[in-house]
């Protein structure tokens, strides 16, 4: 039996990072179900970094993450770059526009108010004017991240802190065995620290209760993206990210294509999700409602599970009816653009250290990532 001070279940981006902020304190593990990490939502998200989703709290935990992604990791590579974000609305959004806007400009300088006309000059393909487009807001402080890029630094840094990283170790027993918990896997083989953090992301609640600890209610939502090809007489490599003002559907560019999303949240259990022929269809019609684009060959699709709370904030700290075990959960659709601060949140949670300054500077308080709140049923951010 590995032991450890701190044994963290699942890989995926909330895992990793806050392995990478805890190893330095400890023997840390950290296991991963899959024989990659990152397989599961952190591998299917959009990868975008912008303030235009989730409330209060997760706009500051946003902006506290950018210093982050704006530096180069231990091998050289740039965890992202700079790519605008670009939110349009026709009439019937507007009022949901200039609510958006609001709730940006307190974490972005970089917002600027757009007509039809100047719309049209950045994405052409836009249908606008009439019913179509009739103004946008454009947050130039956007960055495009790379997942994969961040996954590897912080196994890096992991490393660097004598901590493991585990592929193929899927948990399928948790035990409290006096000041321990003794996680074991499929293979039989077992790991045991006084700390246990469920970075398990959709599976969370079902490592709760392997280890006879209360569910939050997380509710696992299927979202969907396909990928097409882009027209041939347009450069899109400039385009920004383009979402709606109200969550109806986005579009990027990737590698010479285009991808798209309907933004659907689909019920479902915990797995390994996959895009269902409704869902494609759906989101090749929103392309062509918001585009002059015919969307004629898919050439890829694929699902993932964005796991929320009940008042889609996430929670990081530790369950009040289990002594050592952590909560690291419901990062929704924004695990990626936050990762830094919910990691740098569970490093003071665990250690007793002193709240991070930046995030009480962005308005974000411990209570706001509280489990009680959840098990009060009152809403936060």
């Amino acid at each position: 039996m590995q032991t450890a001070d701190f044994l963290i279940v699942g890989g995926g981006i909330a895992g990793v990072s806050a392995a990478a902020r805890l190893a330095p304190h400890g023997r840390t593990l950290l296991l991963e179900a899959e024989d990659s990490f990152g397989y599961h939502s952190s591998g299917r998200s959009a990868t975008y970094y912008h303030f235009g989703i989730g409330k209060s709290v997760v706009r500051g935990m946003t902006a506290f993450s950018r210093p982050h992604f704006e530096t180069v990791g231990a091998n050289g590579t740039a965890l992202s770059r700079s790519s605008p974000a670009l939110f349009i609305a026709p009439p019937e959004m507007l009022a949901g526009l200039d609510a958006l806007e609001a709730e940006m400009r307190p974490y972005s300088d970089g917002l600027e108010r757009l007509d039809a006309d100047a719309v049209r000059g950045i994405v052409p393909v836009l249908r606008c004017g009439g019913d179509g487009i009739v103004a946008a807001v454009l947050d130039r402080t956007a960055r495009r991240l790379d997942s994969e890029a961040l996954q590897q630094d912080y196994r890096a840094a992991i490393k660097r802190a004598g901590g493991q990283s585990i592929a193929g170790a899927r948990v399928v027993a948790v035990a409290r065995e006096g000041a321990s918990w003794i996680a074991t896997t499929t293979a039989g083989d077992r790991f045991a620290a006084p700390v246990l953090v469920n970075a398990a992301g959709a599976w969370c609640d079902e490592v709760a209760r392997l280890a006879g600890v209360a569910p939050l209610g997380l509710r696992p939502l299927r979202r969907t993206i396909i990928v097409f090809d882009a027209p041939p007489d347009q450069e899109i490599g400039d385009w920004p990210f383009t979402k709606t003002a109200v969550d109806d559907f986005y579009m990027l560019p990737e590698s010479g294509r285009l991808l798209a999303c309907p933004v659907d949240e689909v019920p479902s259990e915990p797995t390994d999700a996959q895009p269902e022929d409704y869902d494609i269809a759906l989101a090749a019609a929103k392309v062509e409602h918001y585009t002059s684009l015919a969307v004629r060959r898919i050439s890829h699709s694929w699902a993932g599970l964005r796991t929320f709370t009940h008042d889609r904030v996430p929670v990081a700290g530790f369950a009040p009816d289990a002594e050592g075990f952590f909560w690291l959960a419901g990062q929704g659709g924004y695990g990626l653009q936050t990762a830094p601060a919910m990691a740098a949140a569970t490093e003071a949670l665990i250690t007793g250290g002193d709240w991070p300054a930046g995030l009480a500077d962005w308005g974000v308080d411990r209570s706001d990532l509280a489990v009680e709140r959840l098990q009060r049923g009152n809403p936060a951010g």
